[in-house]
């Protein structure tokens, strides 16, 4: 698994996390996706993602692209 993969998987979790929650617990927890989608386009241009830095720390090898 490489940090690449990882973070989509993280990700892809939280979402369906917050939009389970939000449909049989609160509708508030859709704030969290909207906070998500946030976060992933600041750091599409910024390149600066704590979750990438977590992972790359865990000893995740980097590999460019999806291959």
């Amino acid at each position: 698994m490489t940090v690449e993969r990882s973070i989509l998987l993280v990700v892809g979790l939280v979402v369906l996390a917050t939009v389970l929650l939000a449909a049989y617990h609160n509708i508030n927890w859709l704030w969290v996706t909207g906070l998500l989608g946030a976060h992933l386009v600041q750091a599409s241009f910024t390149g600066i993602c704590p979750v990438v830095m977590t992972l790359k720390k865990m000893g995740l090898p980097s590999k460019p692209g999806f291959a």
